[in-house]
């Protein structure tokens, strides 16, 4: 079968790649029915890791390994979770394959895990660690969706900065009875704790607006 990067793509990852700081491992849960994306999004994760020697892929099987996919509040497949380099889940998963133009919120999310500095105002940092209740953010994203990786990277390190907050984009189009619970009709569309919603690649500041309403 062929890659699903270009040889020039693998190239342009791999050279993005070497600002990572420390190793990243990404924890792939599939099944063997019922899923179409899991092959591909498995070959997708194969191929990035092996353009950096500082990532690490774990393949587990939804089903059979139903102990680990609870600690990572893995319920989907194909779906993956981030961890860092002590092997610590801080809330970043993505339900579905990452690919289009959603790959851009993946590699944000691997340099960040890796401990690259992201530019944001000690205000806003401030008012996120001050959460303390515990908060899911679901980001629905379609892969032809160029403002939906915006959306997924500002959710992820939100959940960065605070162990309260999980961050996960799903897929829309792979899980379609997902998307019809949360009413997705257009996206990315941002549900905080299954009850706050947000529609479109919005700024920090409307996220935490609707987290401390919670």
């Amino acid at each position: 079968m062929n890659p699903l990067l270009p040889p020039e793509i693998q190239e342009q990852i791999k050279e993005f790649l070497k600002s990572m700081k420390d190793p990243v491992t990404f924890v792939l849960f599939t099944k063997n029915e019922a899923c179409e994306t899991c092959q591909m999004t498995q070959m997708l994760l194969k191929e990035i890791t092996g353009l950096s020697s500082k990532l690490t892929l774990i393949e587990k099987d939804l089903e059979i390994d139903q102990q680990t996919a609870k600690q990572y509040h893995v319920s989907l497949a194909p779906s993956f979770v981030l961890l860092d380099k002590d092997g610590v889940y801080k809330g970043i998963k993505f339900n579905g394959i990452p690919a289009g133009h959603e790959i851009n919120s993946f590699l944000s999310a691997i340099l960040d895990m890796s401990g690259r500095e992201f530019e944001l105002d000690k205000e806003s940092i401030a008012r996120i660690q001050k959460i303390n209740k515990n908060v899911n953010i679901k980001v629905f994203v379609t892969l032809s969706c160029p403002h939906c990786p915006g959306a997924v990277s500002k959710a992820h390190r939100l959940a960065l900065l605070n162990p309260h907050i999980e961050a996960e984009m799903i897929e829309a189009q792979t899980f379609m009875d997902l998307s019809q619970k949360y009413n997705v009709s257009g996206v990315p569309k941002i549900v905080i704790n299954d009850t706050h919603e947000l529609v479109g690649n919005q700024p920090i500041e409307a996220f935490l607006q609707e987290m401390e309403r919670l």
